[in-house]
């Protein structure tokens, strides 16, 4: 009983999805730290990520959930469904918090200061839909504050290319968020929730999501200029570069029948790849 509790806790949150943001936070650790940080660091960031991504998701859950069970895709998830009990979501919430913030603490004093911002992001937003289209920058701004907080995690301070990695994370998650909400246009205009796709069209979606993809690509280069990063994290880039090509050549405004492939798997390997990239980058050249 108690696994299967666990496990519907688990599919509520789409705790798989963590492989997109976690190694990001992990790449701003390692070149914060030039290459290893201690194993004390290492374990508060891996909480305070895993805790506030739990947080966000909970908090999206509970907020948007009549809204997920009038949409087809989404009715199936275990709070829409009646499987769990908004009490038992608020208590989830409730735990992470502690632990994000306990998290934030043990770190050093500017993770705890910028906590309560980054908690009005994670929470806020899932209201953004219902007012604005730019709800996808919103959401990579928040995404990008796992990498940028793994980085001041380890130095408790912003440098220069800690804006790059931002920035990269923030257009990566934007350019597939935009993807991925092609596939709710038809839902969004009903219920008069907002996005690019349903909006504008799908057509303008896709064509941003490339510009995003491109201002990645173009961060990611610059930050492997500013951090005198070497060969391997040149051949990661490049083999992000083909990832996006390929991810892009899946979809097409009359063909969306392979999203799934291009917002899954395309951006797990990403984020895995660019991350190993640039930890063997720091270790081959101390």
């Amino acid at each position: 009983m108690a696994s299967s509790r666990v496990r519907l806790l688990l599919e509520n949150i789409k705790a798989e999805h963590t492989i997109f943001a976690l190694p990001f936070a992990y790449m701003g650790m390692v070149l914060a730290a030039r290459g290893l940080p201690t194993l004390a660091q290492f374990l508060w960031i891996s909480l305070a990520m895993v805790s506030a991504r739990t947080l966000a998701m909970s908090a999206n859950r509970v907020i948007d959930a009549e809204i997920d069970a009038r949409n087809e895709r989404t009715r199936n998830r275990p709070l829409s469904r009646g499987d769990l009990a908004y009490w038992q979501v608020y208590l989830v919430i409730l735990v992470a918090l502690v632990l994000y913030l306990l998290s934030a603490w043990r770190l050093n004093r500017l993770t705890l200061e910028l906590a309560p911002l980054a908690l009005v992001f994670m929470v806020g937003y899932s209201y953004t839909k219902r007012f604005t289209w730019a709800s996808h920058w919103v959401l990579g701004i928040t995404d990008g504050a796992a990498a940028a907080g793994g980085w001041i995690a380890v130095l408790g301070r912003f440098e220069p290319a800690t804006w790059l990695l931002w920035l990269a994370v923030t257009m990566w998650i934007a350019g597939f968020d935009l993807i991925y909400a092609c596939q709710d246009v038809a839902f969004d205009r009903a219920e008069g929730l907002h996005s690019v796709p349903a909006d504008f069209g799908v057509p303008v979606a896709l064509r941003l999501a490339r510009l995003c993809h491109a201002v990645t690509l173009a961060a990611l280069l610059a930050l492997g200029l500013s951090m005198h990063l070497s060969l391997a994290y040149w051949l990661g880039w490049l083999g992000a570069a083909g990832l996006l090509i390929y991810e892009h050549s899946l979809v097409s405004p009359s063909d969306l029948s392979r999203l799934d492939v291009a917002f899954f798997n395309v951006n797990g390997y990403l984020s895995v790849l660019v991350f190993i990239a640039t930890f063997v980058s720091l270790l081959w050249r101390r």
